[in-house]
C-alpha cells in the first residue's frame, strides 16, 4: 500500500518563517496608548464573551429567527463590545478603515479552539485597553495559535502598560512575563527593561479626542448604573470590575 501524503502541523510548517510573520505584526499593529489605559482601563465593564446581548433600554433579550426553519435563538456577545472600546481608545477616525481585527492579547490558549478562553469571558479582561491589539486581518490567525507570537504580545503589553493577565488560567505565563522574561526574536522597536517607556510602532496618540471619548465613556456608566430602569443591566457586576481598576466616574 502507497504511503499518505505526510504534512506536518501546519505551526511547525510556519515555524522557520517566524521572524517574518514578527516583522510584519511589528509593523502594522495599532496600540492604545498608555496614557489612555491609565485614564480608564476597562471601557464596557458590562460585557465580556458569550453575555446575553440586550437592547438599550436593559429590558429585552435580543434574537435571531432563521428564515429558514423559524426557529428564534437569543443572541450574545461575540467580539463587537471588544472592537467599538478598541476603536474609541485608540480614536481612529472615520470611516472606519477595512481589514483590521481586534486581537485579545490574553485570551484563547488552545490553537484547536475546543476550549473556551475564560479570560474573555471575564468582565474585568474583555475590554480592557491592555488586552487588546488593532492588527491586520489575515495577521490575526497568527496571534490566535502561534504561542510565540502571542507571548511576544504579552510582553510587550506588559512593558506598555505595566499590566500582565491576572486570571488563573494564565497564571504561569503571567509569572515570567512578570518576572522580565523576553522571548526569543523579541522586536527591537517594542519596550523591555533596556528600553523602558519605549513606544511600540503604530502606538496611538493621546489628546483631546482620546480626553473626550474617556469623558463620554465614563458619563455613560455614571448614567447606566443609575438608571432603575435598567431590570437587566448587571450593576453589581459593574461596580465590581471599576473597582478592581480602581476607576473612578467623578
Amino acid at each position: 500500500m502507497a504511503a499518505g501524503f505526510h504534512i506536518p502541523d501546519g505551526n511547525d510548517a510556519l515555524r522557520d518563517d517566524l521572524p517574518a510573520v514578527v516583522e510584519l505584526i511589528e509593523r502594522t499593529a495599532r496600540w492604545v496608548n498608555p496614557e489612555t489605559f491609565r485614564r480608564l482601563p476597562v471601557w464596557a465593564p458590562h460585557t465580556a464573551r458569550g453575555r446575553p446581548l440586550y437592547d438599550a433600554a436593559w429590558s429585552r433579550r435580543y434574537t435571531n429567527t432563521k428564515k429558514a426553519t423559524k426557529i428564534t435563538a437569543e443572541k450574545f456577545e461575540g467580539n463587537v463590545a471588544a472592537l467599538n472600546a478598541l476603536v474609541a481608545a485608540l480614536g481612529v477616525a472615520a470611516p472606519k478603515p477595512k481589514n483590521w481585527t481586534v486581537c485579545h492579547i490574553w485570551g484563547y490558549d488552545d490553537p484547536s479552539f475546543a476550549q473556551q478562553s475564560s479570560v474573555v469571558q471575564d468582565l474585568r479582561y474583555f475590554s480592557c485597553v491592555a488586552n487588546m491589539v488593532w492588527l491586520p486581518t489575515p495577521l490575526k490567525g497568527f496571534t490566535d495559535t502561534m504561542p510565540e507570537i502571542k507571548a511576544m504580545l504579552r510582553v510587550c503589553a506588559f512593558h506598555l502598560y505595566g499590566w500582565a493577565c491576572e486570571h488563573p488560567s494564565v497564571a504561569e505565563q503571567y509569572e515570567k512575563v512578570k518576572n522580565g522574561w523576553i522571548p526569543e526574536g523579541y522586536p527591537k522597536s517594542w519596550p523591555c527593561p533596556e528600553r523602558p517607556g519605549l513606544l511600540p510602532p503604530g502606538t496611538a496618540p493621546f489628546g483631546e479626542r482620546i480626553e473626550r471619548e474617556i469623558a463620554k465613556r465614563k458619563g455613560k456608566l455614571k448614567a447606566d448604573l443609575t438608571n432603575a430602569a435598567f431590570l437587566h443591566y448587571p450593576k453589581e457586576e459593574v461596580l465590581a470590575v471599576l473597582e478592581f481598576w480602581g476607576v473612578d466616574l467623578g
